[in-house]
C-alpha cells in the first residue's frame, strides 16, 4: 500500500484554499484517502437532477474528476497544477433522486508525469455502480 502524502484534513485545507470553487459549499465530503484510493460523498441536492428525475451527467463527471484529483493529491502531495488530460465515462444505470452519490476512486498507475485511475460512482447504498470512469492526469515537473 502506498503511503499517503496528504491526509483527509490536509486535502480539505488545501482544497478550500486552492480550489474553493469546487470545495467550499460542503456538498462534497472526503470520507477517506490513503494514497491509492479515495472515497468521496456528494450530498443529494435538487441541483443534481436533470429532466426526468435522474442524476445528471455533468454532476457525475464533475464528482468523478474531483475524486481522481483527490486520490492523486493524496498520493503525490499538494501539487495543485496536476490536470485532467483524459476522462471517459460509461453511464450504467439511473442514479436515484434523493440519494447521495459516492465516488470510489483508485489509482491504477502512478508515474512521474502521468497518473491513470478509475472511479466507480454509486447511488445511495446500492452496491451497483451507476457509472464507471477512467481518467488520466498530467503531473507537472517539480
Amino acid at each position: 500500500m502506498a503511503i499517503a502524502k496528504m491526509s483527509v484534513a490536509d486535502l480539505e485545507e488545501f482544497l478550500r484554499k486552492e480550489f474553493p470553487q469546487a470545495f467550499t459549499h460542503d456538498d462534497i465530503r472526503i470520507e477517506s484517502a490513503d494514497g491509492e484510493t479515495a472515497l468521496l460523498r456528494q450530498r443529494f441536492s435538487e441541483r443534481m437532477l436533470r429532466p426526468g428525475g435522474t442524476v445528471s451527467g455533468p454532476t457525475l463527471m464533475g464528482l468523478a474528476d474531483f475524486a481522481m484529483y483527490v486520490v492523486l493529491l493524496s498520493a503525490i502531495g499538494p501539487i495543485g497544477l496536476a490536470v485532467t488530460t483524459n476522462l471517459n465515462i460509461n453511464f450504467l444505470r439511473k442514479g436515484q433522486p434523493g440519494q447521495d452519490v459516492l465516488a470510489v476512486a483508485k489509482l491504477l498507475k502512478l508515474g512521474k508525469r502521468l497518473a491513470v485511475g478509475e472511479v466507480n460512482l454509486l447511488s445511495g447504498t446500492s452496491p451497483d455502480p451507476i457509472a464507471h470512469v477512467t481518467a488520466t492526469y498530467s503531473i507537472p515537473n517539480q
